[in-house]
């Protein structure tokens, strides 16, 4: 259904790009409000599973990005010294969700997205606050240090620490710290070929993912205080924590330069928000649901958001109604993911490493069960690109 009306996006990420290609495919007048200076994302890799696919078929851009992105041969789950607990089929997660798992740099998602843009409509180095939200009898305003913007529609990706958020609901207590920090670097391929792998440890974890342009994509984790940093640099500090751990990490981290490396404190929204939007502002992404990285839902719920929204137009209810208990679930599995995977009890270690081998070997697709709810969801409308019908059925 054609939609008219200008509609204010805050922020240039991933939510915020997704929302605003959808929003403009449906005839809004779309300004994109992104504060830093360029698109250029914060960030390296990410994964998109098949409920963004098919959520990126909707504005038609879905088969693009499967194209683009890294090849995704089976995975496999290892402890630090390279003991093989579980091996994850892509061919049967492809056939089960009714599509593959793809990684791609964030920046090759974002430009994707950003030339589907009216090129006049997305402004840089433009901070916005919002300073009423509106209602039914008049528009909603954003300021910007050029001036004031009205919109039928305004649609905060502002992220995390979202401005919005606190100002449509400042009784919320807002993020709190997930009790680990990460590290992620993109560098050249090191010699040798290796699947892409995941690795826990006590109270560490590492990636390791192949990039179809030849580099490799890797991220870590670990328990720590937050605020804390490396005496000297981040390199050295990944040396110290997993520098012993089985190859190829010493080989990923031999080809890292201590400026290669990204570390942030993890935060989520460990209490849910009463809804997604109010007045004529709605939240997505970060702004209305962050949550750990541990099932890499982050920006596929982003993606979700956004075409969610696109779909209710500005019957914002209607939008909260489909969201806020979606997400609401994805974050507690999140949060139980990254309880799992970042133990520090060397008994309880002991046992799931167990319990996983296991179980993977007398039911392999033990595993992937538990991602139906989330790979399975559909776009509220069609097209998209499988034909799954319920997960795991065609």
């Amino acid at each position: 259904m054609a939609q008219s009306g200008r509609a204010v996006v805050i922020g240039g990420g991933i939510g915020g790009l997704t929302a605003a290609m959808a929003l403009h495919q449906r005839g809004r007048q779309v300004t994109v409000l992104e504060r830093a200076d360029s698109l250029e994302p914060v960030g390296a890799g990410i994964s998109l599973a098949p409920n963004a696919l098919r959520a990126l078929d909707v504005i038609g851009i879905g088969d693009e990005i499967r194209d683009l992105a890294a090849w995704q041969g089976d995975g496999v789950l290892r402890t630090p010294g390279g003991r093989r607990l579980s091996r994850a089929d892509a061919d049967a997660a492809a056939e089960r969700f009714g599509g593959p798992l793809v990684l791609l740099h964030r920046a090759t998602l974002i430009t994707s997205l950003a030339a589907r843009i009216p090129q006049n409509a997305v402004r840089t180095a433009a901070g916005a606050t919002l300073v009423d939200a509106g209602d039914t009898d008049r528009p909603a305003r954003v300021r910007t240090s050029d001036g004031e913007w009205e919109a039928d529609l305004v649609v905060a990706a502002d992220g995390i620490h979202s401005a919005v958020r606190r100002t449509l609901f400042p009784e919320h207590p807002g993020p709190v710290y997930s009790g680990f920090t990460t590290w992620r670097v993109v560098v050249p391929v090191p010699d040798g070929e290796f699947a892409p792998h995941e690795t826990w440890g006590r109270g560490r974890l590492w990636g390791t993912q192949p990039l179809k342009d030849g580099r490799v994509y890797a991220y870590a984790a670990a328990v720590a205080a937050a605020g804390e940093r490396a005496p000297d640099d981040e390199k050295a500090e990944l040396l110290r924590r997993f520098g012993d751990w089985h190859d190829p990490i010493p080989a990923v981290l031999a080809a890292t330069r201590p400026e290669d490396v990204l570390r942030h404190d993890v935060h989520h929204l460990a209490e849910p928000l009463p809804a997604f939007h109010r007045g004529r502002v709605a939240l997505v992404g970060d702004a209305a649901h962050a949550m750990p990285p541990m099932l890499g839902q982050g920006g596929n719920q982003a993606v979700e958001d956004a075409i969610v929204l696109a779909h209710h137009g500005d019957d914002l209810e209607a939008y909260t109604a489909a969201r806020l208990p979606r997400t609401t679930a994805v974050v507690r599995q999140s949060v139980r993911a990254a309880r799992l995977n970042l133990m520090t009890n060397r008994a309880a270690i002991a046992l799931r490493d167990t319990a996983i081998a296991g179980l993977s070997k007398a039911v392999p697709g033990l595993l992937l069960r538990s991602f139906d709810p989330i790979a399975g969801w559909r776009p509220p409308q069609q097209p998209y690109a499988s034909g799954i019908t319920t997960a795991g059925k065609r």
